[in-house]
């Protein structure tokens, strides 16, 4: 296993195994954009990581793991984050394994075997890894994607207002805000939004404020603070909405995601 901190350099297409493991306590880290040879499947403990891949900004709370196919451009920001988990597969493995990007929750087997793979050596033998490889990709090819990511729309007169989307001060306004700022009329942004994301604005907007609130109760940040950022009407307005859409409440989401 390689455990690193801010600064170190890991490149997991240097290492052969058919699994390599990596831990990390790193707070805030930003990648930068970056592809790999090889399947990930990353997760944390605490904190909260930010994927963005072509197109699409995923939310990732703790004991959500994120599935990456090789060859897919990417980037992770952490906020926060410790017991950082990561794992590449080798390449001979994926024929077996989802070719497709997945956000699921992890179940106590999964955790146990993420976290075991994590720390074991980078010589480990391969026979004596195939046992649990074999139990872990069963799990990852039955759990079902929990669709906590937000699909970006590429027109190019939303390309400066969603430049700035990684960022806490970034903002998703009524549809007619939103038409003053582009310069583009709501019929048009409606057009744009369906098109190109295969949802209006205003589902998409209600999915931008659940995948910030997530992001935001992550970074510790109070109810009043959130409701208050995401254009809520009152505090008991944004519990009841994250209580549809999740079934928790904002204060026991991150409590009960936590392991």
């Amino acid at each position: 296993m390689a455990f690193i901190t801010d600064g170190d350099r890991f490149h997991a297409d240097d290492h052969h195994g058919l699994v390599i493991g990596l831990a990390a306590d790193l707070v805030e880290h930003d990648s930068g954009y970056h592809t790999h040879n090889k399947d990930q499947l990353l997760f944390s403990h605490h904190g909260c990581m930010v994927i963005s891949l072509d197109g699409v900004k995923c939310v990732l709370p703790p004991m959500r793991a994120a599935w990456i196919p090789s060859g897919i451009e990417h980037k992770a920001q952490t906020s926060n984050v410790t017991q950082y988990r990561s794992l590449y597969f080798a390449q001979s493995l994926q024929s077996r394994l989802p070719r497709t990007l997945k956000i699921f929750d992890i179940n106590p087997l999964m955790s146990a075997l993420m976290e075991r793979m994590a720390f074991w050596s980078f010589d480990k033998p391969d026979d004596e890894q195939i046992n649990a490889v074999n139990l872990l990709i069963e799990e990852l090819n039955l759990a079902e994607d929990n669709h906590l990511n937000l699909p970006l729309p590429s027109d190019l007169r939303l390309k400066h207002w969603l430049a700035d989307i990684d960022s806490d001060e970034f903002t998703a306004p009524t549809l007619a805000e939103l038409s003053q700022h582009v310069g583009a009329s709501a019929k048009t942004i409606t057009r744009i939004f369906n098109k190109e994301v295969g949802m209006p604005y205003q589902s998409w907007r209600q999915q931008w404020r659940l995948l910030t609130a997530i992001e935001l109760l992550s970074k510790n940040w109070r109810i009043s603070d959130i409701a208050h950022h995401l254009a809520f009407s009152s505090d008991s307005a944004f519990i009841s909405f994250f209580r549809d859409k999740t079934g928790y409440t904002p204060a026991n989401f991150i409590r009960d995601h936590k392991s």
